[in-house]
């Protein structure tokens, strides 16, 4: 029954962070613009390294297991945040699908959080739990 658990964990870890991970990359080729939409939001665009660190990098170091209860945590939290400041409109369009969708990406962190990476992963091998 472990490795059973474990299969599931590397399956959740693989599929949680394809959205951050393509996010991030959009962030990268279109930067000038994701910095003028993140300004006209009221959010600070020299913050958008950070949130290209976050999406890009944390989503690669969730995807192998590396640091991962730091950064699912990490991410849980970004995740909350950018909820309330992108999608807290509910009268336009599809913002309070968004805002759920958000909250119930940001509960599969925490679990990742609690719980750790499972036996397939840089953390295990390095015997790490961070």
């Amino acid at each position: 029954m472990k490795k059973l658990e474990n299969v599931g964990v590397l399956v959740a870890r693989i599929l949680m962070p394809v959205l951050f991970i393509v996010a991030g990359w959009g962030k990268i080729t279109g930067y000038a613009g994701t910095q003028q939409y993140m300004e006209a939001m009221g959010v600070p665009g020299f913050m958008l390294p950070l949130v290209i660190l976050l999406e890009f990098g944390g989503g690669l170091a969730i995807l192998f297991g590396f640091l991962t209860r730091t950064t699912a945590l990490i991410t849980a939290v970004f995740t909350l945040l950018t909820a309330f400041l992108f999608h807290g409109n509910f009268a336009e369009g599809a913002n309070s699908i968004m805002f759920m969708k958000n909250f119930s990406i940001a509960g599969g962190f925490l679990l990742l959080a609690l719980f750790g990476p499972g036996a397939y992963s840089i953390d295990r091998v390095l015997n790490k739990n961070w």
